[in-house]
């Protein structure tokens, strides 16, 4: 006979199984939503072809994921001129392994280092003020180690000195902040958050992941979370953003614990509209962007848009 312990523990672990299962189905009904275009032919003129709003790209390698979307919008030099200056700002919050998923994707990060190189970058800067111990952050995350094997500068983000206070014209709450000397002076900045759950903002993302740009992130939860989130987008946007979706926390969040729950519906999204990533990002959670209250403040802020279905989006299966 089942005890009443087995038989909690059961309906326990069936609970999770579903949650783990219904992220991909919610994936394939995004994807369902629209068509993926014919693979792509060479032209004489790739500049020819008009560049998406929004490419999802789903299956393969984080790698493999990144190269398929960037050949969707006509490669990296869309986005990255020869002799530029390039910061990236991945998610390199937590001192937690890459399985735990608390972190961007290091060979992500790598692989898009390789690019902006290749795309003729001057330097390529690699930086996130963690919550946890910095150092060990940069180490255990292996983001330092693979940035740097691909040729970037891994700067560090918990040293005050590099940053500067700024105004934020346009702010309702967040008037002034100081933000990192290389978000504020590079030419090009591109934004690389990790999709995953949060205890505190219901989910971190694209806009969330600015706060790691930032010194003082006190300032955020004393003004109002959700209006400083909308408002430090205003300082500068990322002239891409480029989701990590391959195995998404849906529990535990933002650090990850044993308990946390996970699904793999391995998947990259990337736009130039950061209101556009996180609302397809929160639907590929099975949430609505109206459940956030800084993606509405970000459209009013004309930062982009929920309306996804005015958008021209790309969905890519490797």
């Amino acid at each position: 006979m089942m005890t009443r312990r087995e038989f909690l523990k059961g309906c326990a672990a069936v609970g999770a199984s579903a949650l783990m299962l219904s992220l991909p189905s919610r994936v394939d009904r995004l994807y369902a939503q629209g068509k993926s275009p014919a693979p792509i032919q060479p032209a004489a003129d790739p500049s020819a072809r008009k560049s998406p709003d929004l490419v999802a790209v789903r299956g393969g390698s984080q790698s493999s994921r990144l190269d398929r979307a960037m050949q969707e919008f006509g490669g990296i030099g869309t986005f990255v001129r020869k002799g530029q200056t390039v910061v990236i700002k991945p998610n390199i919050g937590w001192s937690q392994e890459p399985q735990v998923a608390a972190n961007t994707n290091p060979e992500l990060v790598k692989r898009l280092v390789e690019h902006c190189l290749e795309a003729g970058a001057a330097k390529v800067w690699v930086f996130d003020h963690s919550c946890d111990n910095g150092p060990r952050s940069y180490r255990d995350s292996k983001i330092e180690s693979y940035a740097k094997s691909a040729g970037a500068v891994v700067v560090p983000g918990d040293n005050s000195s590099h940053y500067q206070m700024v105004s934020i014209p346009g702010a309702v709450a967040l008037k002034r902040a100081k933000f990192h000397e290389l978000a504020l002076e590079a030419d090009v900045f591109i934004n690389v958050p990790v999709l995953k759950d949060h205890s505190g903002a219901g989910m971190t993302c694209a806009m969330k992941n600015l706060m790691g740009a930032v010194w003082d992130r006190g300032e955020f939860h004393r003004l109002g979370l959700d209006q400083c989130i909308a408002d430090v987008g205003l300082w500068r946007k990322p002239i891409l953003n480029i989701v990590d979706a391959g195995k998404v926390m849906l529990s535990g969040g933002p650090r990850g614990y044993a308990s946390s729950r996970y699904a793999e519906p391995q998947l990259l999204i990337a736009s130039r509209d950061i209101v556009a990533v996180d609302t397809v990002s929160a639907m590929t959670l099975g949430r609505t962007p109206g459940e956030f209250g800084y993606i509405a403040m970000a459209e009013r802020a004309n930062l982009g848009t929920t309306k996804i279905a005015e958008l021209d989006i790309r969905r890519l299966s490797i």
